[in-house]
């Protein structure tokens, strides 16, 4: 069986800034996720012209149109289930057991790649304003034949 490469950009912790820099890494994904603290509706509007978007509430999510948006949401590509939540800390389940076999969260703004009981955990790190001396970052899941790579791309401060 040969399958097509996928390409599910994720996206965490724009708090109202969209990048031209995140749009261009973006722009090859099948689809989006955005792990919360979005802030400003219009960001999900532009992401929603490069691919379908998956969007889950983050805490800074206050905004009337928030209250629309899932705490975690379960997406499903080529076989592959993906959970997504803001905060990994209010993770209450397991994922290994519920045969998901990657989670991504934001929150921490800090980007990370782990493997855990066979499921890969991704935080793309934050994409929008600059915070501390942490990278402004999106990550990239490929997934082909059932193979799933993970990366964290580092953006351009534009």
């Amino acid at each position: 069986m040969n399958s097509k490469l996928k390409r599910i950009g994720l996206i965490s912790d724009t708090h109202g800034m969209l990048r031209d820099s995140a749009v261009k890494a973006l722009a090859d994904s099948d689809i989006i996720i955005h792990a919360g603290d979005i802030d400003t509706p219009d960001i999900i509007d532009t992401l929603k012209t490069i691919a379908p978007v998956f969007p889950v509430r983050g805490n800074m999510d206050r905004n009337p149109n928030a209250a629309a948006l899932p705490k975690y949401e379960i997406v499903e590509m080529e076989g592959i289930s993906i959970y997504v939540l803001h905060d990994l800390y209010q993770l209450d389940l397991d994922p290994a057991a519920a045969g998901i076999e990657v989670v991504v969260s934001g929150h921490s703004h800090r980007p990370k790649i782990k493997y855990r009981d066979g499921v890969l955990y991704i935080n793309p790190g934050s994409a929008g304003p600059r915070r501390f001396t942490l990278p402004i970052s999106i990550g990239m899941l490929e997934i082909e034949n059932g193979r799933i790579t993970p990366k964290i791309i580092e953006l351009e401060e534009s």
